[in-house]
């Protein structure tokens, strides 16, 4: 199994200071804010410098894989995709008071995809295309890159169905996309299978079935910093949500000790374990990433006063290390996968009824 490497792909908001992507550049950016305009969050993030902080840690990890850089600068500079991006924000954020679900949340998912793809591919996990035969390397970071990156774009249809108005939206883009890069139209729609497949199944409903989809899902689980929580907390976004976000300093995404990928996070106190339960940790567990990735959450000494140091995931449960030197253990409040068990029962309940 791997050994942790400084190679990390690092989420961070702290103090004033972020280092949102900080890849194999060790890139930092400051947040610089409209901090004395009425009504302002503290810190603005400035979107097009943390957008191109992504793309150098995507482009950095694609050099070697010609046939999926090429299908990131297709995607990236495709104007209805971009159209997709702005309109899905506008919907989630405007019109519902949701996190960031744009172009921002798409390139940071699509870097954190990555970081988790090369941490996989290192520790010689075969996604689901390669182990098909369908395809190589090349092509799973192709099949990720563009999954994750239009993983959301179904919102601007309606949060509710997202998932598969996603699925109709990312054709025309994919189809523009692959065609030059895949003349056989065989392995073509082989491989788009798997992005739509990704796309569909990224919010758990249904789980994604295949490596390169639970890839998505936890990317996607990992964007909870503070940074994506300001903005709709900013709008007037004062929810469970939006609050939670803003506990959460930082997410690094490393080699673990005993697993391919640690996910770290670091919390400015314990409300942030909201965003851990029922964003991550679902989308840990209930997708084919379960046995390859380990997820710790800590909570900085100089925050509240402690109540919990760390929390660590172990199957179905979270290990709560108390400030009392006790532990406590908490079963993942699955909420999506409640509803859907309930929804069966009561399928089945009609049915036997008849």
């Amino acid at each position: 199994m791997t050994s942790p490497t400084d190679q990390n792909f690092r989420l961070s908001v702290s103090g004033g200071k972020v280092q949102d992507l900080e890849g194999k550049h060790h890139t930092t950016l400051t947040l610089r804010g409209d901090e004395g305009a009425p009504g302002a969050a503290p810190y603005t993030t400035p979107r097009a410098k943390i957008i191109e902080e992504a793309n150098q840690a995507i482009r950095a990890d694609l050099q070697l894989y010609p046939r999926a850089l090429a299908a990131y600068d297709l995607l990236r500079a495709d104007p209805e995709a971009l159209a997709h991006w702005d309109m899905a924000n506008y919907v989630t954020m405007r019109k519902l008071g949701y996190n960031d679900h744009g172009r921002v949340h798409a390139f940071i998912t699509g870097a954190a995809s990555m970081a988790i793809t090369e941490l996989l591919l290192g520790a010689g996990v075969k996604p689901d295309l390669m182990d098909s035969g369908i395809g190589d390397a090349d092509d799973v970071f192709l099949t990720v890159i563009l999954g994750t990156m239009l993983h959301d774009i179904g919102n601007q249809v309606h949060r509710v169905g997202h998932e598969a108005f996603g699925v109709a939206l990312a054709l025309p883009v994919l189809d523009r996309i692959l065609g030059p890069l895949y003349p056989d139209p065989f392995k073509r729609t082989k491989v788009r299978s798997f992005i739509l497949s990704s796309i569909d199944c990224h919010d758990l409903n249904p789980a994604p079935l295949t490596i390169e989809g639970g890839i998505t899902a936890v990317a996607d689980g990992t964007d909870i910093t503070k940074g994506r929580g300001r903005k709709a907390f900013a709008l007037g976004s004062v929810d469970i949500h939006s609050i939670s976000a803003l506990a959460v300093d930082e997410v690094v995404i490393r080699g673990g000790r005993h697993t391919p990928v640690m996910i770290d996070v670091t919390m400015n106190n314990s409300g942030g374990i909201f965003q851990v339960e029922e964003v991550l940790a679902p989308k840990v567990i209930r997708t084919p990433m379960r046995p390859y990735v380990e997820l710790r959450a800590t909570v900085r000494p100089e925050g509240e006063a402690p109540i919990l140091s760390r929390v660590r995931l172990e199957g179905d449960q979270f290990v709560l290390d108390l400030d009392s030197g006790e532990q406590a253990t908490v079963e993942v409040k699955d909420s999506q996968k409640q509803v859907a068990e309930a929804l069966l029962r009561g399928v089945k309940v009609g049915v036997e009824s008849k």
